[in-house]
């Protein structure tokens, strides 16, 4: 079988290009190696620029009577420090959030409706070629298949430790690690959205889809391992564990709420900008740069860079990557960078009772803090 472009990976980015590529005309192969609906570590939230990438993927009215209500305000819980502030004014209004097992099938399911031809559960073996030939082979239905393609996105995450674009490092102390939890019953008011700091990490909390809270939060390797020999019991108990004895506002919030299944965990991840094109391969969501998600911008961005692709492969095809590669840095880049300035300052014991004081004094800072991560830009 021959594609116009294979995608490799459904998640937000994938099934995002998939989609716009397919209701343009071409013929799109996705690929995906988890069955769906699947639980993820996710912040959930997706930002209001966001909103016209999904309208032009036709689920904008969807994803709006789905998700969570709209995030008004914003709030940093830090110690003991629970401040307030509004969220900046875009022409959407505020951002949402809305639980992977149903964006994900929002999008992939759009992308199908558009014509995309889905292999799932597959997984891509090798790709051999360049330039506009491209030879996949896969692992699909426990047999082996080959398919073509005159374009490859690679839209598989930066976390995987398998496949041909998988990432390996040596293991750091600094190492970031992810955890994701959903819970009923929280104390927090109706479209406020708190960011967390406490030492070693930081996080969110947001209202997501059913009535329920998603808390997601990231945290160093070392301090991960503090938190175990501590309070005991699996990472993801630890971590909680250590939010709730290090921080008022999330013990406020779930003093009476209950879990939904278990904690989540993923990792390790490693924010940063990487390549954008290679060997005629493009790369989308967070294979190609990833902020830390004190920002909340991780399916947005995500989101965002497969509608940039998408513009330019249907403008230049194969030649799209120098013009793509400009525009991913033009969008994302700065969001990066601020991301990194905001958690060193989040994770670092000194510079966080610092920013206790700023925040008290100045609520406002958390408002100019998300215009800064590209919450009032338009898509």
């Amino acid at each position: 079988m021959w594609f116009d472009a294979a995608v490799i990976g459904s998640g937000p980015a994938g099934a995002t290009a998939a989609r716009l590529l397919a209701q343009a005309g071409w013929s799109v192969a996705l690929i995906e190696r988890a069955a769906f609906p699947r639980r993820k570590v996710c912040g959930e939230f997706i930002s209001a620029a966001t909103l016209p990438v999904l309208a032009a993927c036709g689920v904008g009215g969807e994803f709006l009577a789905r998700a969570g209500p709209p995030v008004g305000e914003l709030a940093a819980y830090s110690g003991d420090t629970l401040v307030r502030a509004p969220m900046p004014r875009t022409p959407g209004g505020g951002g949402r959030a809305l639980g992977r097992e149903q964006l994900d099938l929002l999008l992939r399911d759009a992308a199908v409706t558009a014509g995309a031809t889905l292999f799932q559960p597959a997984e891509v073996v090798t790709v051999r070629g360049h330039s506009a030939r491209h030879i996949l082979a896969l692992r699909h239905a426990h047999a082996a298949a080959e398919i073509g393609a005159r374009i490859v996105i690679a839209a598989c995450g930066s976390w995987n430790t398998r496949g041909c674009f998988a990432t390996l490092a040596p293991p750091r102390p600094s190492d970031l690690f992810a955890f994701k939890a959903h819970f009923h019953g929280v104390a927090l008011a109706e479209g406020v959205m708190p960011l967390l700091a406490f030492p070693g990490g930081y996080g969110g909390m947001v209202h997501s889809d059913g009535g329920r809270v998603t808390l997601s939060c990231c945290i160093r390797r070392d301090r991960l391992g503090q938190a175990r020999e501590i309070h005991g019991g699996k990472a993801g108990e630890a971590v909680l564990c250590h939010l709730l004895a290090s921080t008022a506002g999330v013990r406020r919030a779930l003093v009476r709420a209950t879990l939904e299944d278990s904690i989540l965990a993923s990792g390790p991840i490693r924010p940063g900008i990487r390549a954008c094109h290679r060997d005629g391969i493009f790369f989308v969501g967070n294979v190609a740069g990833e902020a830390h998600p004190i920002i909340a911008e991780g399916i947005s961005m995500a989101i965002q860079s497969s509608w940039l692709l998408a513009q330019r492969l249907l403008a230049d095809g194969p030649a799209a990557g120098p013009r793509y590669a400009r525009d991913w840095r033009r969008h994302f880049a700065p969001r990066i960078h601020a991301a990194s300035v905001f958690a060193r300052l989040a994770m670092n014991d000194y510079s966080r009772a610092a920013a206790e004081v700023l925040i008290r004094t100045f609520p406002r800072v958390l408002t100019w803090g998300a215009q800064l991560s590209g919450k009032a830009d338009a898509a």
